[in-house]
């Protein structure tokens, strides 16, 4: 018989813009499933992979739904998903400056 995760619920929702449309992300299972499916290539860096450690820590109970939470978006913002505003006021993180595939830094594209 196959093992069942229980599903970690967001204290809030991550509302998410692609060029396909919205999506709102509500737990820890939602977001691995985004981040493995629907996120761009160019923007899985160091914070996609830390979202990816947070929310399979927080559905195995390591850590808690706001930590993957918060993860999640940070991962989001970078990848320039999260429109600037678009979440509620209690689920906002610090300010970071998004990073687009045409931007490009000595070295880094």
């Amino acid at each position: 018989m196959e093992e069942v995760m229980n599903d970690v619920r967001f204290p809030g929702p991550v509302t998410l813009e692609f060029s396909t449309g919205s999506r709102n992300v509500t737990s820890s299972f939602e977001a691995l499933e985004c981040l493995d499916q629907q996120w761009p290539d160019w923007a899985r860096g160091r914070s996609w992979r830390a979202a990816l450690r947070a929310c399979r820590d927080a559905l195995d109970g390591w850590r808690s739904a706001r930590d993957a939470r918060k993860a999640f978006l940070k991962a989001a913002k970078r990848a320039g998903l999260v429109p600037s505003g678009r979440q509620p006021a209690h689920a906002k993180a610090s300010v970071i400056n998004v990073l687009r595939p045409e931007t490009s830094f000595s070295g880094w594209q």
